[in-house]
């Protein structure tokens, strides 16, 4: 495994990093012994990065038992400011919250510090300045190491960039936004400025959340679980894509899994992509493909199928800005509308 350094913090991470999502119970693998061995023997393969959040049910804690005895040799990364129940309060990225949920994720973690702590969405309703300053004074503490942000866009990183140094405040170190095959987006405007600003990237989503698995074919029962939830793996355009890439892949003599991560590890701006296995024969399979190379011309072929910079479909977990959710917000009044 060859190691790249996250953003400018000096830690060295491996290429794949070891998503814990489907660690939790209620969605993911039921059998905390078994999610276990996959986070072991992930490890064993070289691995170092492991990512969670305290929003994924009891995955934090299926974490924290896994790395007994092996905690000094994982990058381990959280997150925070999802909704964690009802409370209003126990959200978001308000400094009340952070340093609250910081020590219920080291509780679960069962550990005295978070290499990597991440706002796990945008918060528009908390200035950046105040989330800045709490998770500064949580490195000072000793308590994390390094703090990122996840799918903020790119207007956003640069300003929370600006008042870091206005401020005198600890920068954020990490970007996750999601990128694959069918996402590539952030090709036109966060990538590149996560490389201005020496920020590493943490991309999510590299499988298209199941579609990039080939079990997902146009035209057959779709099995994936997560189906009846979420729209995009329902879309028929990422499905005509989907199709378009298996055919690729068959042609370059590999699986449609590590035809879409070594795309997604080959960008310069990226510095892991973040795997989610649920089986260990999920992670047999990604560990099998960490040596594949991408030639020229199947990078080119790719850029066909899905031009560089654009998105086929939007995946439901991605942010969307107020405006975007809230009409109000992109309509004048009645009254103000004509122009005379």
């Amino acid at each position: 495994m060859q190691y790249r350094t996250l953003g400018r913090t000096g830690i060295k991470v491996s290429p794949y990093a070891l998503g814990a999502l489907m660690f939790a119970t209620s969605i993911g693998n039921p059998d905390h012994d078994d999610s276990a061995r996959i986070i072991h023997k992930a490890l064993d393969a070289g691995i170092n990065l492991i990512d969670t959040a305290d929003a994924y049910g009891d995955s934090e804690e299926v974490v924290g038992k896994a790395l007994k005895g092996r905690r000094d040799n994982v990058v381990l990364a959280t997150k925070v400011s999802r909704p964690m129940g009802d409370n209003p309060n126990h959200q978001g990225a308000s400094r009340r919250w952070i340093i609250t949920a910081v020590e219920n994720s080291l509780r679960r973690l069962q550990t005295d510090h978070i290499d990597l702590y991440q706002i796990h969405r945008p918060d528009p309703t908390t200035g950046i300045e105040e989330t800045l300053s709490a998770l500064s004074d949580l490195i000072h503490s000793g308590k994390v190491r390094a703090i990122g942000t996840s799918t903020m866009p790119a207007s956003d990183i640069i300003e929370a960039q600006w008042v870091a140094e206005r401020r005198g405040l600890q920068r954020f170190h990490t970007e996750q936004p999601p990128y694959s095959l069918l996402n590539r987006s952030i090709e036109r405007e966060v990538l590149p400025v996560a490389q201005r600003y020496g920020v590493g990237t943490l991309v999510w989503g590299p499988l298209g959340q199941g579609l990039l698995t080939g079990r997902v074919r146009k035209g057959r029962q779709n099995e994936l679980r997560r189906a009846g939830f979420f729209n995009h793996l329902n879309d028929e355009r990422r499905l005509d894509a989907v199709e378009q890439f298996i055919s690729l892949a068959e042609t370059a003599g590999l699986p449609l899994t590590h035809l879409a991560m070594a795309f997604t590890i080959a960008h310069p701006g990226v510095t892991s992509a973040i795997v989610g296995p649920r089986t260990m024969s999920h992670l047999d399979d990604l560990l099998a493909g960490i040596d594949v190379v991408l030639t020229d011309d199947i990078l080119d072929r790719i850029d066909e199928i899905v031009p560089p910079g654009t998105d086929v479909g939007t995946l439901d977990q991605a942010f969307q800005p107020p405006a975007m959710e809230n009409p109000s917000l992109r309509r004048r009044p009645l009254t103000a509308r004509a122009a005379a």
